[in-house]
């Protein structure tokens, strides 16, 4: 179900055009940590496209990887190396995307929760526009709003 979500995140989410090594490029999501999806994610995607992009899906092992993907799925494994990946990304427009408590506070874009045995999600238009995204403002409706946390240093 998460996977479906990430792609259907990318519909109502504009990258800008330097955010792509080419204009053939295809729409690159990675996994960062421990893949909580397996071939589930694959199969989902297989075939999909984004704005006429093929969709590709990475599994990356380095977090300077990641500059290179437009959406990248942060495991929870990797919950406590969140300041070192969002040092990774800097100055790149990756949607960063979790599941850990506290993810769009402490600098993600778009946060996964369970509430009342759904999935929900929370965003941090702040950490959007640091990535130079623009989201669309159906999608920030159905979402939680979350700013950056207070000491966190993003702002």
């Amino acid at each position: 179900m998460k996977a479906a979500f990430l792609f259907n995140f990318a519909k109502f989410i504009d990258w800008p055009p330097s955010s792509f090594a080419t204009a053939e490029a295809p729409f690159s999501i990675c996994i960062f940590g421990s893949d909580p999806f397996g071939q589930a994610i694959d199969s989902t995607l297989k075939g999909q496209s984004i704005r006429g992009r093929g969709v590709t899906v990475q599994r990356v092992h380095d977090a300077s990887q990641l500059r290179h993907c437009q959406m990248a799925f942060v495991a929870s494994s990797e919950r406590h190396h969140l300041q070192d990946i969002l040092q990774a990304i800097r100055g790149a427009s990756v949607l960063l995307v979790g599941e850990s408590p506290g993810f769009a506070a402490d600098g993600g874009t778009i946060q996964f929760q369970m509430e009342d045995n759904r999935v929900r999600f929370s965003i941090n238009p702040d950490a959007a526009e640091r990535a130079g995204l623009r989201i669309s403002s159906k999608l920030l409706s159905l979402a939680t709003i979350v700013r950056d946390s207070a000491g966190s240093g993003k702002g």
